[in-house]
């Protein structure tokens, strides 16, 4: 007896298909970029030789334009692929179908900018993927669950029993797939992300153990800020209080395209008391606009600026992991930064089919950066073994004020 077909992309190929015979209109099938469109349509096949093209009766084409990826059906019907970085020049298309395969993988721009097609043509959206963390598609997966208008369906190797369990395993002990990869690929795991993951396994620790959850600031500890001075990218904020060996991460802020000014104000607006902000090594270098270096500017502004210590981005990433099994981080406040945090990767290599061993620079990138100078500072600045009634006080007074007197700096700041 022959082996069944099946698959995720074969299911939904054929839904496509299906509802182009039975109603003509536009439908369009959507690929993360169009040449991999093109090498699925084109090249692609299945265990027992069979093409995608296969599953299209050749009766019913009327046509082909591999150029622009169209099929035209002898009813009038057409099937366009494209790749979601080029959905907008298909804005209008009308289509009564849309399928969006890899859709973790896909621009989320252009999954936003075909969906209020479907909503004009009141058709068809499927949107079909191996989990990539905690990303768009796992915000469009919870949407999706909690909607009587959507239908879900979540597989993994254990429902479908493609795949023995015995030769996965065996993979993963002879070195062939990292666990993580294997957990994602075959386990649909949403933190295992890439085998380029720097930090998934501690976010998935963090969730068994409950440290992503609400944490409050506590008045009696100092707070600091650590930064990353983005210009052209994201500038960020993570708010931090350190109780002995423990780190609480409280709150997160992330913006571009503003000045100095700007974040300044939302340091001395949050609810925290004094708070003494922590900067990159680089923000010493004087500006050749204005031959002012970034933290003498901050320090006009009336900010208590530390100089994080420079240090390999490697050794920093393993101060991170050095870290995350003593942090809690606040759910609520630092979203953006928690999913930053699983979205960190290494770069990949296409090439050689290999990991570099240096992070992707991207929109995660800034957030990371951040952390990764709290985590080669924190030591220094934490405090070890400060418990006497002088050290309560001092701590306590430099919490609220910056000072061990008189809150002079406060008020300044208050005029």
């Amino acid at each position: 007896m022959a082996t069944p077909i099946s698959g995720k992309d074969i299911v939904a190929w054929n839904i496509i298909i299906r509802a182009a015979v039975r109603k003509v209109g536009s439908y369009i099938y959507c690929l993360p970029v169009f040449s991999q469109a093109r090498r699925v349509l084109l090249n692609s096949k299945l265990n027992d030789g069979t093409s995608f093209m296969d599953f299209l009766p050749k009766d019913l084409i009327a046509g082909f334009n591999q150029q622009e990826m169209k099929i035209t059906l002898i009813n009038g019907s057409i099937i366009t692929m494209v790749g979601s970085n080029s959905a907008d020049s298909i804005v209008g298309s009308n289509a009564l179908g849309i399928v969006i395969s890899e859709a973790a993988l896909a621009d989320p721009m252009g999954i936003a900018y075909l969906r209020p097609i479907i909503s004009a043509s009141n058709g068809f959206f499927i949107a079909i993927s191996t989990p990539r963390s905690h990303n768009h598609f796992w915000e469009l997966y919870n949407v999706a669950k909690r909607s009587d208008d959507w239908y879900v369906s979540y597989l993994t190797v254990e429902d479908t029993q493609h795949i023995p369990i015995e030769r996965i395993e065996a993979d993963v002990r002879d070195g062939i797939m990292s666990k993580e990869l294997a957990r994602q690929e075959y386990f649909c795991s949403w933190s295992s992300q890439e085998g380029g993951a720097y930090y998934s396994k501690y976010v998935d620790k963090m969730r068994l153990d409950d440290r992503l959850t609400a944490v409050p600031h506590e008045p009696s500890l100092p707070t600091y800020c650590f930064c990353d001075l983005g210009i052209n990218d994201s500038f960020v904020l993570i708010w931090v209080q350190f109780a002995g060996p423990v780190i609480r991460i409280i709150d997160y802020y992330e913006n571009n395209s503003e000045g100095l000014e700007h974040y300044v104000n939302i340091i001395k607006n949050k609810p925290y008391g004094h708070t003494k902000l922590y900067v990159p090594h680089d923000a010493k270098v004087r500006e050749l606009q204005t031959g002012v270096s970034r933290i003498e500017k901050l320090k006009s502004l009336n900010m208590e600026v530390g100089l994080v210590a420079k240090l390999p981005i490697n050794d920093g990433i393993e101060a991170v992991r050095s870290l995350l099994p003593k942090t809690w981080i606040d759910i609520t406040k630092c979203s953006q930064l928690i999913k930053a945090i699983e979205n960190y990767t290494k770069e990949y290599d296409e090439r050689n089919k290999v990991y570099r061993n240096r992070p992707n620079h991207n929109r995660w990138s800034n957030a990371n950066d951040a952390l990764r100078y709290l985590a080669v500072s924190y030591k220094k600045i934490a405090g070890y073994g400060r418990s006497s009634p002088e050290d309560l006080n001092e701590r306590y007074q430099r919490a609220m004020y910056g000072t061990n007197g008189e809150p002079q700096l406060y008020r300044k700041w208050n005029g």
